[in-house]
């Protein structure tokens, strides 16, 4: 197999995609060869952000800080799996729930992605989302905090 060289103008269309459309990883393949770019960090903590269909937390202090102490609280709702997070049911559409919401016993707060299944992760009781810690489309870790429901 003849070796290819570098299509480096590619690979930063391909980077610019995966911002553009909210992706972590792409995978482009013609002739037998293909390239993967991915931005995946390990470890990486999702800050509230706006995003379409999302309000930005105004309580948001330092992520690592936040995360920790959100993860003792008692209405801390938890990640069961590795996956991405979304917070509404279609692109475009409302969010399941916003901070200040009024939420009931298993009612859908986020969905996360995992081997291509959709997950509804659910409230374990009624109460009030005071904080939200994800934003839409991005990577999420087994017993990442999701949000606070008190």
């Amino acid at each position: 197999m003849a070796k290819r060289e570098v299509d480096e103008e590619l690979i930063r269309r391909l980077a610019s995609l995966l911002d553009e459309i909210g992706l972590t990883e792409i995978e482009y393949a013609e002739r037998g060869w293909s390239v993967r770019v991915s931005k995946a960090a390990k470890g990486a903590v999702a800050a509230p952000a706006a995003t379409a269909g999302t309000e930005p937390d105004a309580t948001a202090e330092a992520p690592d800080t936040d995360q920790e102490a959100a993860a003792s609280h008692p209405g801390a709702v938890t990640s069961p799996m590795v996956g991405t997070v979304y917070v509404a049911p279609e692109p475009g559409e409302e969010p399941y729930v916003r901070t200040g919401d009024m939420v009931s016993e298993g009612q859908t707060l986020i969905l996360i992605e995992a081997m291509k299944t959709m997950n509804p992760i659910r409230a374990p009781r009624a109460g009030k989302v005071t904080r939200i810690f994800v934003q839409n489309a991005t990577p999420v870790e087994y017993g990442e905090v999701l949000l606070i429901l008190e």
